[in-house]
């Protein structure tokens, strides 16, 4: 078993959209190879940064990133292993790109009750606390406000429009 540790310089970015991995910077990984009966077991550990914005109020991010897998690199011969062993060598690059892209979160956050940006005026609503408001409405479910469980059938009752819904249920007897 032979255990390294790389720093490897990031040549393109890895990742698009609102955060990535910038490229310039170091991914550090830490590497076992293992050798096997079919060929090498490769396990690596990668920590990285990715730098971006919030998804809901644009400020800048820096995410700390880490990613953990194993791939098995089979011998050249009849079986088919999805990555091979070519003179030697094993090809880490495409595996590892992989991994930290899949790591990136595709909808980036400075902080998970991240208020985002008021409508009208465009300001992030984390700096304007007069206009954060605890009760959240959305306005496509604005239909079913006065839908409400019924604690008899239930069902539900609709005390918003005047009418009571109730269905019966059909073991009941009559």
């Amino acid at each position: 078993m032979h255990e390294r540790h790389l720093d490897i310089v990031v040549p393109d970015d890895l990742g698009a959209g609102l955060v990535a991995v910038k490229a310039g910077s170091t991914l550090s990984t830490e590497l076992r190879l293992e050798a096997m009966h079919e060929g090498i077991l490769v396990s690596i550990e990668v920590y990285a940064r990715a730098l971006g914005e919030c998804g809901r109020c644009l400020k800048d991010i820096d995410l700390p990133v880490r990613v953990q897998f194993a791939e098995l690199f089979g011998y050249p011969q009849e079986e088919a292993f999805e990555f091979e062993i070519l003179d030697d060598h094993v090809d880490l690059e495409s595996l590892i790109r992989d991994a930290v892209v899949l790591a990136l979160p595709f909808q980036p956050v400075c902080r998970r009750d991240c208020p985002g940006l008021d409508s009208e005026t465009g300001q992030p609503l984390a700096e304007l606390p007069e206009l954060v408001s605890d009760v959240r409405y959305d306005p496509r479910w604005s239909a079913l406000a006065g839908f409400t469980a019924s604690t008899d059938t239930g069902i539900g009752t609709n005390t918003g429009m005047g009418a009571d819904i109730h269905v019966s249920d059909s073991r009941e007897e009559k």
